[in-house]
Protein backbone atom coordinates (compact mmCIF):
# COMPACT_ATOMS: atom_id res chain seq x y z
CA UNK A 1 0.00 0.00 0.00
CA UNK A 2 3.04 2.29 -0.04
CA UNK A 3 3.16 2.35 -3.84
CA UNK A 4 2.74 5.88 -5.20
CA UNK A 5 -0.05 6.88 -7.57
CA UNK A 6 1.58 9.35 -9.96
CA UNK A 7 -1.36 10.32 -12.18
CA UNK A 8 -5.07 10.96 -11.80
CA UNK A 9 -6.12 8.83 -14.78
CA UNK A 10 -6.59 5.07 -14.70
CA UNK A 11 -5.35 2.85 -17.54
CA UNK A 12 -6.99 -0.26 -18.97
CA UNK A 13 -4.45 -3.09 -18.79
CA UNK A 14 -5.12 -4.40 -22.31
CA UNK A 15 -2.67 -6.95 -23.69
CA UNK A 16 -0.33 -6.46 -20.74
CA UNK A 17 -2.22 -9.26 -18.92
CA UNK A 18 -0.99 -11.76 -21.54
CA UNK A 19 2.69 -11.12 -20.95
CA UNK A 20 3.17 -10.38 -24.66
CA UNK A 21 3.88 -6.70 -24.08
CA UNK A 22 5.84 -4.84 -21.42
CA UNK A 23 4.13 -4.47 -18.02
CA UNK A 24 2.40 -1.13 -17.36
CA UNK A 25 4.60 1.85 -16.47
CA UNK A 26 4.03 5.40 -15.24
CA UNK A 27 2.41 4.98 -11.85
CA UNK A 28 -1.19 4.73 -13.09
CA UNK A 29 -3.94 2.61 -11.57
CA UNK A 30 -4.60 -0.40 -13.81
CA UNK A 31 -8.14 -1.52 -14.63
CA UNK A 32 -8.84 -5.15 -15.45
CA UNK A 33 -12.13 -5.02 -17.33
CA UNK A 34 -14.37 -7.65 -18.90
CA UNK A 35 -12.27 -7.79 -22.07
CA UNK A 36 -8.99 -8.37 -20.21
CA UNK A 37 -10.44 -11.03 -17.89
CA UNK A 38 -12.21 -12.88 -20.72
CA UNK A 39 -9.05 -12.87 -22.88
CA UNK A 40 -6.96 -14.05 -19.93
CA UNK A 41 -9.29 -17.01 -19.25
CA UNK A 42 -9.05 -18.18 -22.87
CA UNK A 43 -5.28 -18.74 -22.57
CA UNK A 44 -3.80 -22.13 -21.62
CA UNK A 45 -2.84 -22.52 -17.93
CA UNK A 46 0.92 -22.19 -18.54
CA UNK A 47 0.51 -18.98 -20.46
CA UNK A 48 -1.91 -17.64 -17.82
CA UNK A 49 0.63 -18.16 -15.02
CA UNK A 50 3.41 -16.49 -17.00
CA UNK A 51 1.18 -13.58 -18.09
CA UNK A 52 -0.09 -12.92 -14.56
CA UNK A 53 3.42 -12.94 -13.11
CA UNK A 54 4.80 -10.59 -15.78
CA UNK A 55 1.82 -8.24 -15.46
CA UNK A 56 2.14 -7.83 -11.69
CA UNK A 57 5.89 -7.33 -12.04
CA UNK A 58 5.15 -3.87 -13.41
CA UNK A 59 5.84 -0.76 -11.27
CA UNK A 60 2.22 0.39 -11.19
CA UNK A 61 0.52 1.30 -7.87
CA UNK A 62 -2.43 -1.11 -7.92
CA UNK A 63 -4.95 -2.96 -10.09
CA UNK A 64 -8.76 -2.98 -9.94
CA UNK A 65 -11.03 -5.69 -11.37
CA UNK A 66 -14.26 -4.08 -12.58
CA UNK A 67 -17.92 -5.12 -12.82
CA UNK A 68 -17.85 -7.54 -9.85
CA UNK A 69 -16.06 -10.13 -11.96
CA UNK A 70 -14.62 -13.22 -10.34
CA UNK A 71 -10.93 -12.51 -9.86
CA UNK A 72 -8.71 -15.24 -11.34
CA UNK A 73 -6.78 -17.12 -8.66
CA UNK A 74 -3.53 -16.65 -10.60
CA UNK A 75 -4.02 -12.88 -10.33
CA UNK A 76 -4.42 -13.13 -6.56
CA UNK A 77 -1.30 -15.30 -6.27
CA UNK A 78 0.84 -13.12 -8.55
CA UNK A 79 -0.32 -9.90 -6.84
CA UNK A 80 0.51 -11.36 -3.43
CA UNK A 81 3.90 -12.59 -4.61
CA UNK A 82 4.77 -9.19 -6.13
CA UNK A 83 3.18 -7.19 -3.26
CA UNK A 84 0.80 -5.32 -5.58
CA UNK A 85 -2.57 -4.19 -4.13
CA UNK A 86 -5.41 -5.89 -6.02
CA UNK A 87 -8.97 -4.58 -5.63
CA UNK A 88 -12.42 -5.46 -6.96
CA UNK A 89 -15.19 -3.02 -7.87
CA UNK A 90 -18.87 -3.40 -8.74
CA UNK A 91 -18.67 -0.48 -11.18
CA UNK A 92 -18.54 -1.19 -14.94
CA UNK A 93 -15.20 -0.42 -16.56
CA UNK A 94 -16.13 2.98 -18.04
CA UNK A 95 -17.81 4.19 -14.84
CA UNK A 96 -14.91 2.90 -12.77
CA UNK A 97 -12.40 4.87 -14.87
CA UNK A 98 -14.52 8.03 -14.51
CA UNK A 99 -14.87 7.59 -10.74
CA UNK A 100 -11.13 7.00 -10.29
CA UNK A 101 -10.48 10.19 -12.28
CA UNK A 102 -12.89 12.18 -10.09
CA UNK A 103 -11.49 10.89 -6.81
CA UNK A 104 -7.80 11.19 -7.73
CA UNK A 105 -8.29 14.65 -9.24
CA UNK A 106 -9.71 15.76 -5.90
CA UNK A 107 -6.92 14.11 -3.88
CA UNK A 108 -4.02 15.23 -6.07
CA UNK A 109 -5.17 18.80 -6.65
CA UNK A 110 -2.86 21.56 -5.39
CA UNK A 111 -4.75 23.69 -2.89
CA UNK A 112 -4.20 26.68 -0.64
CA UNK A 113 -6.22 28.96 1.63
CA UNK A 114 -6.26 32.75 1.39
CA UNK A 115 -8.02 35.41 3.46
CA UNK A 116 -10.58 37.62 1.77
CA UNK A 117 -14.00 37.63 0.13
CA UNK A 118 -14.72 35.83 -3.15
CA UNK A 119 -17.45 37.31 -5.36
CA UNK A 120 -18.95 36.59 -8.77
CA UNK A 121 -19.21 40.02 -10.39
CA UNK A 122 -20.77 40.02 -13.90
CA UNK A 123 -19.46 36.49 -14.35
CA UNK A 124 -15.89 37.20 -13.19
CA UNK A 125 -14.50 35.62 -10.04
CA UNK A 126 -13.13 38.52 -7.96
CA UNK A 127 -11.03 37.98 -4.84
CA UNK A 128 -11.24 40.98 -2.50
CA UNK A 129 -8.15 41.16 -0.29
CA UNK A 130 -6.99 43.54 2.42
CA UNK A 131 -6.28 43.69 6.12
CA UNK A 132 -9.02 42.96 8.62
CA UNK A 133 -11.44 45.87 9.02
CA UNK A 134 -10.62 47.62 5.74
CA UNK A 135 -14.14 47.08 4.40
CA UNK A 136 -14.03 43.89 2.29
CA UNK A 137 -17.26 42.41 3.66
CA UNK A 138 -19.11 45.73 3.47
CA UNK A 139 -18.02 46.14 -0.16
CA UNK A 140 -19.14 42.55 -0.90
CA UNK A 141 -22.52 43.18 0.75
CA UNK A 142 -23.05 46.26 -1.43
CA UNK A 143 -22.21 44.18 -4.50
CA UNK A 144 -24.77 41.55 -3.45
CA UNK A 145 -27.39 44.30 -3.16
CA UNK A 146 -26.51 45.24 -6.76
CA UNK A 147 -27.32 41.69 -7.92
CA UNK A 148 -23.87 40.09 -7.91
CA UNK A 149 -23.23 36.70 -6.33
CA UNK A 150 -21.46 35.81 -3.09
CA UNK A 151 -19.13 32.78 -3.01
CA UNK A 152 -17.22 32.82 0.29
CA UNK A 153 -16.01 35.02 3.12
CA UNK A 154 -12.90 34.91 5.32
CA UNK A 155 -11.14 31.61 4.52
CA UNK A 156 -11.15 31.00 0.75
CA UNK A 157 -10.01 27.53 -0.31
CA UNK A 158 -8.44 27.65 -3.77
CA UNK A 159 -7.89 24.55 -5.90
CA UNK A 160 -5.61 24.47 -8.93
CA UNK A 161 -7.58 22.52 -11.54
CA UNK A 162 -5.33 23.23 -14.51
CA UNK A 163 -2.10 24.97 -15.51
CA UNK A 164 -3.79 28.38 -15.23
CA UNK A 165 -7.15 27.57 -13.62
CA UNK A 166 -7.84 28.42 -9.97
CA UNK A 167 -11.25 27.70 -8.46
CA UNK A 168 -12.25 29.18 -5.13
CA UNK A 169 -14.78 27.82 -2.64
CA UNK A 170 -15.80 28.41 0.95
CA UNK A 171 -15.59 26.30 4.06
CA UNK A 172 -18.36 23.68 4.32
CA UNK A 173 -19.19 24.83 7.86
CA UNK A 174 -19.43 28.56 7.12
CA UNK A 175 -20.84 28.33 3.59
CA UNK A 176 -23.17 31.24 2.63
CA UNK A 177 -22.25 33.12 5.83
CA UNK A 178 -20.59 36.53 6.13
CA UNK A 179 -19.39 38.59 9.08
CA UNK A 180 -20.42 42.25 9.16
CA UNK A 181 -19.06 44.30 12.04
CA UNK A 182 -21.96 45.63 14.08
CA UNK A 183 -24.36 43.00 12.69
CA UNK A 184 -22.43 39.81 13.35
CA UNK A 185 -22.82 36.68 11.24
CA UNK A 186 -25.47 36.82 8.49
CA UNK A 187 -26.64 34.13 6.06
CA UNK A 188 -26.54 35.54 2.53
CA UNK A 189 -28.62 32.75 1.00
CA UNK A 190 -31.44 33.06 3.53
CA UNK A 191 -31.46 36.86 3.28
CA UNK A 192 -31.24 37.24 -0.50
CA UNK A 193 -32.21 33.83 -1.94
CA UNK A 194 -30.47 31.05 -3.85
CA UNK A 195 -29.52 33.25 -6.79
CA UNK A 196 -27.39 35.48 -4.53
CA UNK A 197 -24.83 32.74 -3.82
CA UNK A 198 -22.56 30.38 -5.71
CA UNK A 199 -20.79 27.25 -4.43
CA UNK A 200 -17.52 27.87 -6.25
CA UNK A 201 -16.05 30.21 -8.83
CA UNK A 202 -12.98 30.47 -11.03
CA UNK A 203 -10.71 33.21 -9.63
CA UNK A 204 -9.77 35.64 -12.41
CA UNK A 205 -9.08 39.00 -10.74
CA UNK A 206 -7.63 40.13 -7.40
CA UNK A 207 -8.65 43.51 -5.97
CA UNK A 208 -6.61 44.58 -2.97
CA UNK A 209 -8.16 47.20 -0.67
CA UNK A 210 -5.98 49.34 1.58
CA UNK A 211 -6.46 52.49 3.63
CA UNK A 212 -5.67 55.68 1.74
CA UNK A 213 -2.10 56.84 2.32
CA UNK A 214 -1.66 60.49 1.32
CA UNK A 215 2.09 60.01 1.01
CA UNK A 216 1.80 57.10 -1.41
CA UNK A 217 1.63 57.34 -5.20
CA UNK A 218 -1.31 55.40 -6.68
CA UNK A 219 -1.80 54.43 -10.30
CA UNK A 220 -3.93 57.19 -11.82
CA UNK A 221 -3.73 56.14 -15.47
CA UNK A 222 -4.21 52.39 -15.28
CA UNK A 223 -0.99 51.58 -17.13
CA UNK A 224 0.54 49.47 -14.36
CA UNK A 225 0.15 45.70 -14.68
CA UNK A 226 0.15 44.23 -11.19
CA UNK A 227 -0.17 40.51 -10.56
CA UNK A 228 -0.67 38.26 -7.55
CA UNK A 229 0.70 34.72 -7.76
CA UNK A 230 -1.42 31.95 -6.24
CA UNK A 231 -0.25 28.35 -6.63
CA UNK A 232 2.08 29.50 -9.40
CA UNK A 233 -0.68 31.21 -11.39
CA UNK A 234 -0.31 35.00 -11.88
CA UNK A 235 -3.62 36.82 -11.51
CA UNK A 236 -4.18 40.45 -12.64
CA UNK A 237 -4.37 42.65 -9.56
CA UNK A 238 -5.70 46.12 -8.79
CA UNK A 239 -4.84 48.18 -5.73
CA UNK A 240 -7.73 50.39 -4.61
CA UNK A 241 -7.24 52.88 -1.76
CA UNK A 242 -10.13 53.17 0.69
CA UNK A 243 -11.22 56.56 2.04
CA UNK A 244 -14.48 58.03 3.37
CA UNK A 245 -16.93 58.87 0.62
CA UNK A 246 -15.58 56.43 -1.98
CA UNK A 247 -18.19 53.98 -3.26
CA UNK A 248 -16.13 50.81 -3.30
CA UNK A 249 -18.82 48.62 -4.83
CA UNK A 250 -19.14 50.96 -7.84
CA UNK A 251 -15.36 51.07 -8.26
CA UNK A 252 -15.09 47.27 -8.08
CA UNK A 253 -17.91 46.81 -10.59
CA UNK A 254 -16.30 49.24 -13.04
CA UNK A 255 -12.91 47.59 -12.49
CA UNK A 256 -14.38 44.20 -13.44
CA UNK A 257 -16.05 45.58 -16.56
CA UNK A 258 -12.77 47.24 -17.54
CA UNK A 259 -11.00 43.90 -16.97
CA UNK A 260 -13.43 42.24 -19.38
CA UNK A 261 -12.71 44.93 -21.98
CA UNK A 262 -8.96 44.30 -21.63
CA UNK A 263 -9.55 40.60 -22.29
CA UNK A 264 -11.24 41.63 -25.54
CA UNK A 265 -8.19 43.70 -26.47
CA UNK A 266 -9.61 47.09 -25.48
CA UNK A 267 -7.18 48.89 -23.15
CA UNK A 268 -8.52 52.41 -22.62
CA UNK A 269 -5.50 53.77 -20.74
CA UNK A 270 -3.01 52.54 -23.34
CA UNK A 271 -5.12 53.82 -26.21
CA UNK A 272 -5.29 57.25 -24.59
CA UNK A 273 -1.54 57.20 -24.00
CA UNK A 274 -0.91 56.33 -27.66
CA UNK A 275 -3.20 59.14 -28.85
CA UNK A 276 -1.44 61.58 -26.52
CA UNK A 277 1.98 60.58 -27.84
CA UNK A 278 0.74 60.91 -31.43
CA UNK A 279 -0.69 64.37 -30.71
CA UNK A 280 2.60 65.47 -29.12
CA UNK A 281 4.57 64.28 -32.17
CA UNK A 282 2.19 66.07 -34.54
CA UNK A 283 2.62 69.34 -32.66
CA UNK A 284 6.41 69.10 -32.83
CA UNK A 285 6.42 68.60 -36.59
CA UNK A 286 6.91 71.81 -38.63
Amino acid sequence: MTREIAGNRAQEAGLAVTGEVSPPQGGRVQILGETEIAYFRRQDPGRQAKGADLFFAGPFPCAVVSASQEVPGLFVEAAGRRAVPLFSSALPTVELADEILRQLSRLLTETTTVHGVLMDVVGVGVLLEGRSGVGKSECALDLILRGHRFVADDAIHIDKLGPATLVGRGNDLTRHHMEIRGLGIINIQELFGLTATSQRKKVELVIRLEEWDAGKEYDRLGLEDRTTEILGVPLPTLLIPVSPGRNLASIVEVAVRNHLLKQLGVHSARELSVRQERRTVERREP
